[in-house]
């Protein structure tokens, strides 16, 4: 109802009932009842579902029917000791988190339901919970930070007992599953609105707890010849206000982690420095992503954005076969992404993005990974031995040949007897 009243076209529908799930499965034959003790049901929908408007016809596999319920204690913090069904919408909705999720639409009148002045909060721009908010929270902590994450998307304030009882409680945030924690900060980086969100944490006290070295950047002086911006925490987010939408969720994470590495490797020599920070930044990075576990394949992108964002600086001179290996980076484009949102967020000098890029569209692809001129096996009836050396031949004859000095097998055969004799 909230997505409709804004304007917005709703991802999915999902229908609330007097109806209980042994009912629901009745009508429908064919369902799924992911959580049925909860009164949940999932509804296979047909290949069109009914749309409320033309502008929000949606698709979906399933429609969500769930039961009207009130909900009997949370000792785990997450899920309702005991859940009874009711019969009134009213009761229903008193048990969800925020007044702008606690709406209801009569599907037969049309009729918005609104028992919680959700429709008053969204005029006012307001994040406010549904009765009491550190009982609220205490049913399920991760709503503190879905509280951010919904004032940030929509650009609304967070209303001023719900925000103080989100500082009250912010440590408890502890006990929420490190995947639902990673889960909604990440919907709050790839949204579009990361910078907000991550000010609203910090205010909240939230950063601290879920990413205490995101809170450390805070007050770590930078150069200003090439950080006019301000500290680190000022520069990694405003880079957040400048990722490409939609944002992957690599790529967003790496621009929040590209420089985490600065506050423990700050010192001032004859000028401010971060020696090493980017071999420390990416062990750091390789921390947090095992602490919020990431995917293996999330992580090694992750940790590649960290590992390379400062090798832009040195494209003007690298030689043509270290920059054809620098351009055949997996997923280049997000490391393209976030070099040039780095540079928007400090000194605007975009000049080694602009000579990168052109490079890029400029190089064809069998030009950047081309195919061997010689392999091991040539190597061994030229008379080597297979060993370390190997790599170092094949390495060097890769080399020229990306540098366009070998324009044949021959001519790389050449090379190789005149370059390492056997």
């Amino acid at each position: 109802m909230r997505d409709l009243l804004l304007g917005r076209v709703p991802k999915d529908y999902d229908v609330a009932t007097d109806a209980t799930p042994p009912q629901v499965m009745e009508i429908f034959p064919e369902t799924y009842a992911v959580g049925a003790q909860f009164g949940v049901v999932l509804v296979p929908a047909p290949e069109r579902v009914f749309s409320i408007s033309a502008e929000g016809a949606s698709k979906a596999n399933a429609v969500e029917v769930a039961t009207f319920r009130s909900d009997i204690g949370y000792s785990d913090g997450r899920h309702p000791d005991e859940v009874r069904f009711s019969k009134t919408p009213q009761e229903d909705v008193a048990r969800r988190d925020f007044t702008l999720n606690g709406m209801l639409l009569d599907p037969v009148s049309g009729d918005v339901l609104d028992f919680v002045g959700g429709q008053e909060d969204l005029r006012l721009r307001i994040v406010r919970t549904i009765g009491d908010p550190e009982t609220r929270f205490g049913e399920d902590k991760l709503r503190m930070l879905r509280a951010v994450r919904f004032a940030a998307r929509f650009q609304y304030e967070i209303e001023p007992s719900t925000f103080a009882a989100i500082q009250n409680l912010a440590e408890q945030i502890r006990v929420v599953s490190r995947e639902r924690v990673r889960d909604e900060l990440t919907r709050m980086l790839t949204e579009g609105h990361g910078r907000r969100a991550f000010r609203l944490l910090d205010e909240s006290g939230l950063l601290r707890q879920v990413l205490p070295e995101i809170s450390a950047m805070k007050g770590v002086e930078q150069p200003p010849e090439f950080h006019p911006e301000g500290d680190v925490f000022v520069h990694t987010l405003l880079l957040l206000d400048h990722l490409p939408q939609p944002c992957p969720m690599t790529l967003a994470w790496g621009a929040l982690l590209h420089d985490v590495g600065k506050p423990p490797t700050f010192r001032i020599a004859e000028r401010i420095r971060f020696d090493g920070h980017v071999d420390v930044g990416v062990k750091m990075a390789e921390a947090i992503c095992t602490r919020l576990r990431f995917s293996n394949d999330e992580t090694e992108q992750i940790l590649a954005l960290v590992d390379n964002h400062m090798r832009f600086a040195d494209a003007m001179r690298m030689k043509e076969s270290t920059l054809k290996k620098f351009l055949r980076l997996y997923r280049f484009e997000e490391h393209l992404a976030l070099h040039r949102a780095d540079c928007l967020s400090s000194n605007r000098n975009l000049g080694a993005y602009e000579f990168v890029k052109r490079k890029q569209e400029e190089t064809r692809p069998e030009d950047i990974r081309p195919a061997p001129l010689v392999n091991g096996d040539d190597l061994i009836a030229a008379g080597h031995l297979p060993g370390p050396k190997f790599r170092e031949i094949l390495n060097a004859v890769e080399d020229a040949q990306l540098e366009g000095r070998l324009p044949s097998r021959d001519a790389a055969l050449e090379f190789v007897r005149r370059e390492f004799p056997a």
